[in-house]
């Protein structure tokens, strides 16, 4: 693989590319970090009815919102600006790929909690592994930057690139990394969601239960067809290339530098779409955001109100006289 091609490829792809990066990671940036700041405010009010469930979204947020707090820097180098240290450049990838893997990581703790939860709802067994929520949490933080830094510290002999946020992952298209990335880090849970999500539709569908009103069958299906969307909507594109980069490793041609860069984009969207999920998903955080924000929204019309009464009465006044 040629480094060097890389670097021709970004001095090729114009204004115009770094313009859009920009553009849809600032996007991502703003959006993202507003929606995950809520959720985690919303999550951390739960003291006394936090589920399992949660337990795992508070950790994907926080991810999502360590991943986040890396983009600032990359959008400082699209907008054209060089210098960077070549440490700096790699730490913050670090950070980026363990909470990319570890967002993967709750999106798959998550379908198999719900998945355990509605199939053996009355098994001791079940509920006290369930509520090892937290343990299984502490053991993918130390799995996903474990493995990230273990990566890093080896690759150092084999990237001399100066390219910064645009040189072509060289480690992560080694044999021995990209297979353990593509079963551990992807083909392993995209199996367990799929697995879980059959397993749910299934036992929905068979439930006396769901064929009453207490149970909206529909609403969980939507539920389990929107985490598998998300889910490969935001990674398929990026293992994707990943394999294209390691086939095309002798010839690497521009518009396989281009597709890493943005499958790596897409993969940053999943910090916006994983709180949408959780809006549309959980009926619980939908109806206290909505009513936090009509209530806010309320007392500013309110006080606006008020406002508007006291400015006109001095009007009146001064008509009347």
């Amino acid at each position: 693989m040629s480094i060097n091609n890389s670097s021709a490829c970004h001095n090729v792809s114009g204004e115009s590319t770094n313009i859009f990066l920009v553009c849809m990671y600032s996007s991502i940036f703003i959006v993202g970090l507003i929606f995950n700041l809520i959720a985690l405010s919303f999550f951390f009010s739960l003291t006394q009815s936090r589920s399992h469930t949660i337990v795992y979204m508070t950790n994907l947020a926080v991810a999502d919102v360590l991943l986040l707090l890396t983009l600032p820097l990359r959008i400082y180098y699209h907008l054209g600006f060089a210098g960077l240290p070549q440490w700096l450049c790699d730490g913050l990838g670090l950070i980026l790929k363990a909470n990319m893997y570890g967002s993967i990581f709750y999106l798959t703790c998550i379908c198999f909690d719900r998945c355990m939860a509605v199939r053996f709802p009355m098994s001791q067994r079940v509920q006290e592994v369930r509520k090892k929520a937290w343990l299984f949490c502490l053991g993918i933080w130390i799995l996903t930057f474990g493995a990230s830094l273990f990566i890093y510290l080896s690759k150092r002999s084999l990237l001399t690139s100066k390219d910064c946020f645009d040189a072509l992952p060289i480690y992560a298209t080694q044999l021995g990394v990209i297979v353990s990335t593509l079963s551990v880090g992807f083909g392993v849970p995209l199996l367990i969601m799929l697995i879980c999500s059959w397993g749910l539709v299934r036992a929905v569908r068979r439930s006396t239960v769901a064929q009453t009103s207490l149970v909206d069958s529909r609403k969980i299906q939507r539920m389990i067809a929107t985490s598998l969307v998300i889910f490969l909507l935001s990674f398929l594109p990026y293992h994707v290339t990943l394999v294209l980069l390691y086939v095309n490793r002798e010839q690497m041609a521009c518009s396989m530098v281009a597709a890493y860069r943005y499958s790596l984009l897409v993969a940053c969207l999943n910090t916006v779409l994983d709180p949408l999920a959780y809006y549309f998903t959980t009926d619980t955080f939908r109806r206290n955001v909505d009513l936090g924000a009509v209530r806010r929204m309320f007392q500013l019309n309110s006080h606006d109100s008020d406002a508007d009464t006291q400015n006109r009465v001095p009007v009146n006044n001064v008509k009347d006289g």
